[in-house]
């Protein structure tokens, strides 16, 4: 055996070895460096795997870190979509620039003056002249003004008195007459008013003011019950619920009447929010139900119509929109999609809903992201600040030119939008907020162009969506309804509160109208009579005399 330094393995002396002993030696080498790669490659693909685990870890911490700042946000931050970091893109200065470049690139069609007009809103001086007035004359005594050649009076100031509301007692006293003939007595009694609950002891005027403070001022039965007491007689929640149940029959015939001219329409809106009901069959009381929202009409018959249902599926828009042909305006929600197959209704989007995603992903990225470049989220946001700039220039244009807007202007800033979409989708972490944004607004994007085919559409769905937010702040008040009749009740009472403001009516005093009247409406002529856009309320009575 061959010597070798002292920090070196010996060298085997292999000269004496035959050629069959010699190979013997070089597999035996061979194997052992065969199983040496083999232990290496192993290694590798275990540091690999390590690593592709340790990336994969870090994404979902990432996104986890996400999701806690996004909850976070949702129940302790303000709602506003406004940024306190926003870039540039974002300033109200700029953007108002925009507009007024947009005014001066209307189409040659569009005259000067058919823009929007530059006005402030201006704040209001005094009192409105609809409210009631009484004129209080501050005199001289006839000591101080004794040896004047004329006397006259200035008005030196204008103050606001509330008159407290209070309870009155109306005793209805029959007369009747009574008439002999043929020695025989008959009696003839006066006619009693008709009342649309029959038996009930609230007059039309109490149960417009339950319906409105429930309704349109959120106040829940029980504070009623609290307040009533204070004004001297004690009404239980118990009766009250009764009254408001038993008047969605005394309503329906109303609503049916409201849906089928809703329905002829070519354009509606439509939304859906959670109510909590208690004693839903087949259902938990902790489950999730639904309120169903449609907003539209031909024009000058604007009308907002709720409906309790326990199910989200697409068989309730079906049910609801059964004769409707047109144009449906909604979020995402893939429930829509079966009624506008079935009916083969043309569906757009809104835009509201997408920017609302790109807000929250902006508000929930990580700090040292907001550092340095502008986040995605926020370049997405300034694409669409764009579109409402366009639609903030034509507000006040015909739906002819409007339409004429969106073609020459809209257009071609939704294609450079998709365009920057499509091109950096793919650069953004899967699963992350504005990865889903970017994904939603994509797999949209047919519908959200569909606004850009008529002047009269709208860009987003905010007219349902401010339907339906009385009914989402009311239910924080009242929490849930009891019963499905209950829920329906409801419907039909936000129906008739929001179909008023859409009409320009004030709503206790439309419903009190309705109340004293409707007993006596048996024919259709009589039904229709009552709809909002066919009644004319004295200025007197727009002002609210039910709270």
């Amino acid at each position: 055996m061959k010597t070798t330094p002292d920090n070196a393995h010996p060298i085997p002396d292999l000269s004496g070895l035959s050629t069959a002993e010699m190979r013997a030696v070089i597999s035996g080498l061979q194997q052992q460096l065969d199983s040496k790669e083999e232990a290496l490659r192993n290694h590798q693909v275990q540091l690999e795997q390590r690593d592709r685990a340790i990336r994969s870890r870090d994404t979902r911490i990432e996104i986890l870190e996400e999701l806690l700042r996004h909850k976070k946000i949702q129940q302790f931050a303000a709602s506003s979509e406004k940024r306190p970091h926003q870039i540039m893109l974002f300033d109200e200065a700029e953007l108002e620039v925009e507009i007024d470049e947009l005014r001066d690139q209307l189409p040659d069609d569009v005259e000067e003056e058919d823009a929007p007009p530059r006005t402030r809103k201006r704040r209001q001086r005094g009192f409105s002249d609809k409210l009631l007035r009484e004129r209080i004359e501050l005199t001289l005594s006839d000591e101080e003004k004794a040896g004047a050649t004329k006397t006259f009076f200035t008005k030196v100031k204008e103050e606001l008195e509330f008159i407290p509301a209070q309870l009155k007692v109306l005793e209805y006293w029959q007369e009747k007459a009574v008439f002999e003939q043929n020695g025989e007595e008959r009696l003839i009694a006066a006619a009693r008013p008709t009342h649309p609950l029959g038996k009930c002891t609230a007059t039309p005027s109490l149960l417009a003011y339950l319906i409105t403070s429930k309704y349109a001022d959120g106040l829940p039965l029980y504070r009623q019950e609290q307040m009533l007491k204070r004004l001297g007689h004690e009404i239980s929640r118990t009766s009250m619920a009764d009254w408001i149940i038993r008047l969605d029959n005394v309503f329906k015939p109303l609503m049916n009447l409201m849906r089928e001219t809703q329905n002829g329409s070519d354009y509606l809106q439509a939304d859906e929010s959670r109510i909590q009901v208690l004693k839903e069959d087949g259902k938990r009381a902790q489950s999730d139900k639904w309120m169903w929202v449609t907003r539209g009409g031909p024009p000058g018959q604007p009308s907002v119509l709720f409906e309790y249902d326990p199910s989200r599926g697409g068989k309730v828009p079906v049910r609801l929109l059964d004769d409707f042909s047109g144009i449906l305006q909604a979020d995402g929600y893939s429930g829509y999609g079966k009624v506008c197959r079935d009916n083969n209704l043309t569906r757009i989007g809104c835009w509201d809903h997408a920017r609302r995603k790109f807000v929250e992903a902006s508000k929930a990225a990580a700090p040292t992201s907001k550092k340095g470049h502008p986040l995605k989220a926020d370049v997405a946001l300034s694409h669409i600040r764009k579109l409402y700039a366009v639609e903030k220039a034509a507000r006040d244009l015909s739906d002819a030119q409007r339409y004429r807007v969106r073609q020459e202007k809209s257009l071609p800033l939704l294609a450079t939008f998709k365009a920057w979409l499509e091109k950096n989708a793919s650069k953004v972490l899967k699963g992350s907020l504005t990865r889903k944004a970017m994904d939603y607004t994509l797999n949209q994007w047919e519908y959200l162009m569909g606004y850009c085919e008529r002047g009269d559409l709208k860009i987003s769905n905010a007219g349902a969506e401010n339907a339906i937010r009385p009914f989402a702040l009311g239910r924080k008040a009242w929490l849930f309804a009891d019963t499905p009749q209950g829920a329906n009740a409801s419907a039909t009472c936000y129906s008739l509160v929001e179909t008023a403001k859409a009409n320009d009516l004030e709503p206790s005093a439309y419903i009190h109208h309705v109340l004293e009247r409707i007993a006596e409406a048996d024919t259709v002529e009589k039904l229709e009579a009552l709809l909002p856009w066919n009644v004319e309320l004295a200025a007197s009575k727009k002002v609210s005399q039910y709270g």
